[in-house]
């Protein structure tokens, strides 16, 4: 790889690693060791979920490298991102992957971090906050509660190519017997078929929320029910990135308590 010779290298030192988790999008919500670390940066290899606000706060002479990967769009191989910064590091980059949530919550982090590791990389990790609290938070919605919810499961509903993915039906009995929250990665374009199976498990009138981009300006989110998600998506037109909340804890979105909420149906 060529590149133009930063502070680092001319000196000799070492380079580094740091995966960083940047949160929802919204730069208030990093923490201070993520800004840290981001503002210490020589090279930033930037997911597409990250906002440009905290982009934004590398230091003038860091270079940024897009490796987005969405669903459903052309996407920077994994194998190409975890050469990049094993080239860099040992060119004396300080190198920050800078992913939206946290690194180690479907954010391939793990992946990355072994690679590194296995080749004799150092790496740190700061954790972000992750989409599947800062969602429902944004709506007023705990995804645990002592009446309605004993745990959580965070789960994707992105299967890999060739593999079969998540027992849905499964899932919905468990979390119906005990008593969890469904919070679902990457399920907008698998909604209709997880509808279909976790009506299986669960009332067709458990509460279900959608929340896209949450926590930044264009944030749009719904309220609904599990036998009404697949269609509340398109009359909606909600979108990728979105994260699915399926549970009572739904009730308490603050949105609901609004004179012009829609109301939720009663599991009663």
């Amino acid at each position: 790889m060529t590149t133009p010779q930063t502070p680092t290298q001319r000196t000799g030192l070492p380079g580094s690693c740091t995966l960083v988790g940047a949160g929802p999008g919204d730069p208030e919500l990093l923490t201070l060791r993520a800004v840290r670390a981001i503002e210490s940066a020589t090279l930033l290899l930037v997911d597409d979920l990250v906002s440009e606000a905290i982009v934004a706060l590398a230091p003038r002479r860091a270079r940024v490298v897009r490796v987005g990967k969405r669903g459903g769009c052309k996407s920077t191989p994994q194998a190409f991102i975890e050469k990049l910064m094993h080239m860099a590091v040992h060119e004396g980059e300080h190198v920050v992957r800078l992913k939206g949530g946290d690194p180690f919550i479907f954010g391939r982090g793990g992946e990355e971090a072994e690679h590194l590791r296995a080749a004799g990389i150092a790496v740190e990790v700061v954790n972000g906050i992750t989409a599947g609290v800062a969602g429902p938070s944004a709506l007023g919605i705990p995804v645990t509660h002592r009446e309605h919810a004993h745990g959580v499961l965070f789960i994707t509903g992105h299967a890999q190519p060739g593999a079969s993915g998540p027992d849905w039906r499964q899932l919905a009995a468990t979390a119906r017997t005990c008593r969890l929250t469904l919070v679902i990665y990457m399920g907008v374009g698998s909604a209709a078929h997880l509808q279909h199976e976790l009506l299986c498990g669960l009332p067709a009138c458990t509460p279900v929320a959608i929340i896209q981009h949450a926590s930044m300006p264009g944030q749009r989110q719904a309220i609904s029910t599990l036998d009404q998600l697949a269609h509340t998506l398109v009359r909606e037109g909600l979108g990728s990135p979105s994260i699915i909340v399926v549970g009572d804890v739904v009730r308490g979105a603050a949105s609901l308590h609004q004179p012009h909420a829609r109301p939720v149906a009663s599991t009663a």
